[in-house]
């Protein structure tokens, strides 16, 4: 299954291939609103630590896109499996080492 890749150019040169050279599987990582721009930046800091990402538009939501310019139900965004953990490390956006908070 290709999930769309095929279509995003970049994201599928990008995308980590399996041994066999197939791209590796995608997996959930959330589903963000569709009335923000949550996901636009959430996928710009993925991209940012090297993670690639897709944006899929679950149920009916490619086609309230297109009509009324965004989905009903959300954006869901899928990462390369081997990145998940990362991904989710990333969300939770607590800072590993307080090096940057000294001093202030």
């Amino acid at each position: 299954m290709s999930w769309g890749l095929h279509k995003f150019g970049k994201a599928y040169d990008a995308w980590p291939k399996t041994p066999e050279g197939e791209p590796e599987e995608p997996a959930f990582l959330v589903n963000c609103s569709p009335l923000d721009m949550n996901a636009e930046m959430l996928c710009s800091m993925l991209e940012a630590y090297g993670i690639q990402s897709v944006i899929r538009y679950p149920g009916d939501g490619a086609f309230g896109k297109v009509v009324i310019g965004m989905s009903g139900n959300g954006v869901d965004i899928f990462v390369p499996k081997s990145s998940l953990s990362d991904a989710q490390e990333l969300l939770k956006g607590e800072p590993e080492h307080d090096e940057l908070q000294e001093g202030i």
